[in-house]
């Protein structure tokens, strides 16, 4: 896979693979609830079984003789020896109880009560109008930390077994998407190399053009070829830069930023004059910066097109430079406020009306970002743009 993919994801990638992982885990979240919330009654149940047979064979045979006498007589509620016991009349009011919490629901002949379990006898017409016998034993819990035993090494290998089918569903998702990116990259790098001899030589032969000895209209014909030349030029420093970047050694050294900066105002002075815009210069002399000066140059060129290219014709490009700080201000078309947030993101283009291939700002927040400038954007629609970076003494030489 080539260098821009490995680089990192990109945003297409990232929003489609965030909508995938939601889906998918909420679709396990749900899948995994379900199994727990049966396993769970499932467990209930055949603890409550166990105590269903108990309780019955009490009944059967101990207790249901003991208890009609109490009915014949009057006398104390006897008491069982294997389970705590209490009677109720029709209207479920306790007539007689050595039970410790009362049963929620008399229909069920068996049920889990908080930590209690209850059996509920229904009882013949009698005189004392008793119309329910009820048996209470503590719930143990041992089916309960059982349960949950269980529940976690099943969730581990459930949870494992989901990731790795998980991780398989991801690639092949992400697949079409990755495959059309490096073709889409190869295409770039052939592309870049082929422009690469025609531009340079194109360039080249410009600038040795002798234009004081030319009439004016072949002067504006050289001047518009010009500015296609570097317009090109640009284009493909960029393209290279994202391709190769990762490829190429980085080498910091100690640039005077101050006279960098006004080398560029003066590369981009044919394209400037063109649309008749004024640059006002605000730049402290003596400033220094320690980095990769190709990567300076791929900053500062796209912030400075940016601001030419949707700038107003008579319109103003300011610069300001200072210790740690540069700021680049036009009086363009601005930025809707919506697209302020996903300005900086690859392909991602601010406005439709002047072309572009929507990667000069990317460029300049990865670098931004490499060497942990802070980088922040203000933007109005048809008052203009405002890009500042702020870096600490720690990027001084």
């Amino acid at each position: 896979m080539s260098a821009l993919n490995a680089m990192v994801i990109s945003s297409p990638e990232f929003k489609s693979l965030r909508g995938f992982i939601i889906l998918y885990t909420f679709m396990w979240i749900l899948i995994l609830s379900l199994l727990a919330s049966i396993y769970y009654e499932n467990e209930k149940e055949m603890m409550l079984a166990e105590h269903r047979l108990s309780m019955q064979l009490v009944n059967e045979t101990h207790y249901v003789n003991m208890f009609y006498k109490y009915i014949d007589s009057g006398d104390e509620l006897p008491k069982s020896l294997a389970y705590r016991t209490a009677v109720f009349d029709s209207n479920k009011k306790v007539l007689a109880s050595y039970i410790k919490e009362e049963p929620r629901d008399f229909t069920k002949f068996i049920s889990l009560d908080g930590d209690y379990v209850h059996c509920i006898v229904r009882v013949g017409v009698n005189d004392m109008n008793v119309k329910y016998l009820v048996y209470e034993t503590d719930d143990n819990r041992l089916w309960w930390t059982a349960m949950i035993k269980n529940m976690f090494l099943y969730g581990t290998f459930l949870f494992l077994f989901i990731t790795f089918i998980g991780f398989n569903l991801v690639k092949l998702f992400l697949r079409p998407m990755r495959e059309s990116i490096e073709l889409l990259d190869n295409f770039i790098k052939d592309t870049t190399h082929e422009l690469n001899t025609p531009v340079s030589v194109i360039v080249a032969n410009i600038e040795g053009i002798n234009l004081d000895k030319l009439e004016e209209k072949e002067r504006k014909k050289i001047r518009r070829v010009d500015i296609a030349a570097r317009t090109i030029s640009n284009i493909y420093n960029d393209l290279t830069y994202l391709i190769l970047h990762n490829d190429v050694i980085v080498k910091d050294e100690e640039i005077d930023l101050s006279h960098f900066i006004c080398e560029r105002v003066d590369y981009f002075k044919v394209t400037m004059n063109q649309k008749k815009i004024i640059f006002v210069k605000e730049i402290k002399e003596n400033i220094h910066i320690c980095m990769d000066k190709n990567k300076l140059s791929r900053l500062v060129d796209n912030l400075l097109s940016n601001a030419i290219k949707y700038n107003k014709i008579n319109g103003e490009i300011r610069i300001v430079l200072k210790e740690g700080y540069l700021e680049i201000s036009d009086t363009g078309i601005g930025i809707p406020e919506e697209k302020l947030s996903t300005v900086f993101e690859r392909y991602q283009r601010a406005n439709d009306v002047v072309g572009g291939f929507g990667i000069g700002l990317n460029i300049v927040a990865m670098i931004a970002k490499e060497y942990k400038f802070s980088l922040d954007i203000k933007s109005e629609l048809n008052k203009g743009t405002e890009i500042s970076l702020l870096w600490e003494s720690s990027q001084l030489p």
